[in-house]
């Protein structure tokens, strides 16, 4: 019996001993992740793996499901300026497939004010440098939008702020990751506003000079290393690829981005614009395809813009690669009735299109369309562009042949 008193009491201690290691270890384990984090809610693992699914929801374009977990986060940090973030993050997403549409403006804006206005809270009272990058990034986003919206002097004022609350944070190694891609982002846009927005260049003066090369290579470096910026550093590396000639790494970029994120429309028509570009038509083809039928099934963010991209691309195929001129007529037709919804008949490819029904017209002896079409593309495309100068040789080869034929 004494025995039996005698377990249960060595039972009991080993229990007791137990629980206080366990509790040891997790108070040893909180203190690790408060070192780890330095008390910032965007280092935590916790915080990391929460927003992790719906980030990559939002960039999926499952936009309820990022929504539903962003709007857990800000009940659950009421106070902090990240759930806002990135609840104004995903109308930014929305607004991406097609930037004249304004409709998400609002919102958007509501978000990154109040995130603004949190961080500002939090930065004046502590001057923590998480506040710091929450406040660059904010303010980025809305010159983003400023800057779509042509509103220059505001674009500009958030400028400067998110390059200031940028510097704020520079000495937190942390963040050195995703400084390199807002540093990035400066150095490679500073040239391309100076060399292509001429009226912008006295605001310039403002700014303090950059390198090029050198913002290609942090937007790079932001892609592999970044935990927070990596998707939209691939957004912007997509763009400059293509604006650098850099066809092979677009193409790659381009593939893997839209392999990443299946469902994303911006994703998808870049993926196959690049492989049209290379001059992998099949691949690009079927692409397009998918995007038109996406639009027809009224698939989140698919509508006209990408429209306009996939029915070019099979036109072009239906009409110099397997010579169906109905099909490609149909393509060229549905290019342009996507132009005109969103108000781009200034894009290569609505001359294009035309261009392309030209040939067609041409081709089946319709010479008084094929007339009309040149003149179209002459009097109101780019004269720099090839379209200009094909429908200029084309147009002569139809008065001839018209002339011809009478």
């Amino acid at each position: 019996m004494k025995l039996n008193y005698r377990l249960k009491f060595l039972v009991l201690l080993l229990c007791l001993f137990s629980l206080n290691a366990n509790a040891q270890w997790w108070k040893k384990t909180e203190e690790a992740e408060k070192e780890r984090s330095k008390g910032m809610l965007l280092f935590t693992s916790e915080f990391q793996v929460e927003a992790t699914y719906a980030i990559n929801q939002m960039y999926n374009y499952k936009f309820p499901e990022a929504e539903r977990e962003f709007n857990y986060l800000k009940i659950k940090y009421p106070q902090h300026p990240l759930p806002d973030l990135l609840l104004g993050l995903v109308q930014w997403w929305k607004i991406v497939p097609n930037t004249q549409n304004e409709i998400y403006d609002e919102r958007f804006n509501e978000f990154m004010d109040s995130s603004i206005e949190k961080a500002e809270k939090i930065w004046d009272d502590t001057e923590n440098p998480e506040a710091a990058f929450i406040l660059a990034a904010s303010y980025a986003f809305k010159g983003r939008l400023h800057a779509e919206r042509q509103h220059w002097t505001r674009a500009t004022w958030a400028a400067r702020n998110a390059l200031k609350y940028l510097e704020e944070c520079r000495d937190f190694a942390d963040f050195s990751p995703e400084i390199l891609f807002g540093d990035g982002l400066y150095n490679y846009y500073y040239h391309f506003i100076k060399k292509n927005f001429a009226l912008l260049r006295p605001v310039l003066w403002l700014f303090p000079k950059a390198n090029k090369d050198q913002g290609i290579k942090q937007i790079e470096k932001a892609v592999y290393q970044a935990f927070y910026t990596r998707t939209e550093a691939r957004y912007f590396l997509l763009q400059i690829y293509a604006m650098e000639g850099m066809s092979n790494k677009s193409y790659d970029l381009a593939k893997y981005t839209h392999e990443n994120y299946p469902d994303n429309p911006y994703f998808h028509r870049y993926h196959a614009r690049e492989a049209y570009m290379q001059g992998n038509m099949e691949e690009a083809t079927l692409l397009s395809k998918q995007i038109l039928e996406r639009i027809d099934n009224h698939e989140v963010g698919y509508e006209a813009v990408s429209g306009r991209y996939a029915s070019y691309i099979l036109g072009y195929y239906q009409l110099y690669v397997l010579r169906n001129l109905p099909e490609a007529k149909m393509y060229f037709e549905k290019c342009i009735d996507f132009s005109n919804q969103t108000g781009t008949k200034e894009s290569g490819y609505y001359w294009a299109s035309l261009l392309g029904l030209a040939r067609i017209s041409f081709q089946t002896k319709d010479y008084d369309k094929a007339v009309d079409y040149c003149k179209n593309v002459l009097e109101n495309a780019d004269k720099k562009s090839a379209q200009h100068s094909e429908a200029k040789k084309l147009l002569s080869e139809a008065k001839k042949a018209r002339r011809k034929s009478k």
